[in-house]
């Protein structure tokens, strides 16, 4: 039986371009040279694509835009072309197909659906959600208004945009009077909690609103919910499975970029909380990631107010992150799928989707 052919595309103009890359070595590192040949497609923070051959190491580091087999390719939107269309050094052009794409990308132009409209133009199978389920995930202010249109609980929120800005403390006295401090202010595009900062009085929010701006130009504001952040793992295309529930213990004041990636937060893996509110919590992670046209995997956040027993949807993350300490896996690994097996199931699903 003829290998499946891979591509693992990695890094992207984006603010979680650094983390892109330590989730596509830890991918490539864990993909099965049995089952698949492997090729990898790096785009620089510049928007530049590169075919790179070299050892998977670079890639972590960086040094694999600079290495002198890196050549200009990308993915070719004609479906005779069905893959990628490299330039050599000569100044000619070679093409070469490939079975399916692997999208290790976060963030902008990698989990918002930009990509995957190119996958869907080109024909060629990918992992992950379709363009709209991307897009709408990827937007927060969009996720929550359609939470609410379906009644799904989820901490009280706003939205203010430039065009609104010019009303800051007209909103900031609503936001008081309705939310109360602590206070979340995130950039609506953006992930791995990039931009997001925790407001305690109305210059913090200010200056919060000024930092996510920075970001994204559409800012949502939401009410500091005291509990356990939770977490699962969700995969499939129609029949659908929801892993073990994780807790996170960030180990700074939240969940910030610092915690998850640099200063190291421990997690229950699974979460202490109770056979009821897990099952609560995993029926509705499937209910979400069904009810937003998700497909191939989420990871679906909550929070936990165990003051009044409720359950709050927090945001679904299309492409979550796949480094080593990454729960994703990790919470997949522990409802029975190994690291490879998973990734496996995966590009499987995205081939089925595509047949479908």
């Amino acid at each position: 039986m003829a290998k499946i052919r891979v591509a693992v595309i990695f890094g992207g103009v984006s603010s979680e371009h650094a983390v892109s890359l330590l989730s596509a070595a830890s991918v490539i590192r864990n993909l099965s040279t049995d089952d698949f040949e492997i090729i990898c497609i790096g785009i620089t923070e510049k928007g530049r694509w590169l075919y790179y051959p070299g050892d998977v190491s670079l890639i972590e580091n960086g040094e694999w835009e600079r290495h002198p087999d890196a050549i200009p390719a990308f993915i070719s939107p004609d479906r005779a072309t069905h893959g990628i269309v490299k330039t050599l050094p000569d100044g000619t052009f070679t093409t070469q197909k490939i079975d399916v794409a692997f999208p290790v990308l976060h963030g902008r132009n990698g989990e918002d659906g930009t990509i995957q409209g190119l996958f869907a133009l080109a024909g060629i199978p990918f992992v992950g959600c379709d363009l709209i389920s991307s897009a709408v995930c990827m937007d927060k202010a969009v996720t929550n208004t359609m939470l609410d249109h379906y009644g799904i609980a989820q901490a009280p929120w706003t939205v203010i945009t430039h065009a609104t800005l010019d009303s800051f403390e007209e909103i900031a006295g609503r936001c008081e009077r309705d939310f109360g401090y602590p206070m979340f202010v995130k950039p609506a595009n953006a992930g791995s909690s990039v931009g997001i900062t925790k407001a305690h009085n109305r210059e913090e929010l200010r200056n919060g609103v000024r930092l996510a701006m920075t970001h994204d130009p559409k800012v949502v504001i939401e009410k500091g919910i005291v509990g356990k952040e939770l977490e699962c793992a969700v995969m499939g295309n129609s029949e659908l499975f929801a892993s073990v529930v994780s807790e996170i213990l960030p180990c700074n004041e939240f969940y910030d970029y610092e915690a998850k990636y640099i200063e190291g937060s421990v997690t229950e893996l699974p979460a202490n909380i109770s056979d009821e509110l897990s099952d609560e919590l995993r029926a509705t992670a499937v209910k979400v990631y069904s009810l937003l046209g998700c497909g191939g995997l989420a990871r679906v956040d909550f929070l936990y107010e165990e003051a009044t027993n409720t359950l709050m949807l927090n945001e679904l993350n299309t492409l979550p992150g796949f480094t080593a300490i990454s729960m994703y896996p990790q919470m997949m690994n522990k409802s029975g799928y190994s690291y490879p097996e998973l990734l496996k199931k995966l590009i499987m699903l995205a081939i089925e989707r595509s047949e479908g």
